[in-house]
């Protein structure tokens, strides 16, 4: 059924939540978790540091996060591929390197927003809006 899952991560309880269920999953279809961590391109403006100090940070902090996922994996002997990518849009760069790398499902947390934001977060919605493979969303719940 899933062969390769992807669990895209940035260190937030919502992600935290894709992570936990991606993993579980792949545990019982016995498939392989690419945990990816992407970088908004561009960083921050106002920044006393360069910009490339502060991709630098981004990526030592990406690194971070999916070697934390990769143990995670391992924890529950399950295969785990880890990626850091560079894009102008998170939600396009969690496309491509589904796309790139044979992903079956794409798991991963969404922040509530309201009903005002709709159900999903940003990032989880428009990947949900333009992904080419099945995505399933863990949302955050109040009642947790």
């Amino acid at each position: 059924m899933y062969d390769n899952i992807l669990v895209p991560a940035d260190g937030s309880t919502e992600a935290q939540r894709g992570v936990d269920h991606g993993i579980e999953l792949a545990t019982a279809v016995d498939a392989t978790v690419h945990a990816l961590y992407v970088i908004e391109e561009g960083g921050n403006p106002w920044s006393s540091e360069s910009m490339e100090d502060q991709t630098e940070r981004a990526r030592a902090y990406g690194r971070d996060i999916v070697d934390e996922v990769s143990e995670q994996a391992s924890d529950a002997g399950v295969d785990c591929v880890t990626a850091i990518e560079i894009g102008p849009a998170v939600h396009e760069k969690i496309n491509d390197y589904a796309a790139a790398e044979d992903v079956d499902l794409i798991v991963m947390g969404s922040g509530y927003r309201g009903s005002i934001g709709g159900l999903l977060g940003g990032t989880a919605e428009k990947v949900l809006r333009s992904a080419s493979v099945p995505v399933t969303t863990i949302r955050h719940s109040d009642f947790e």
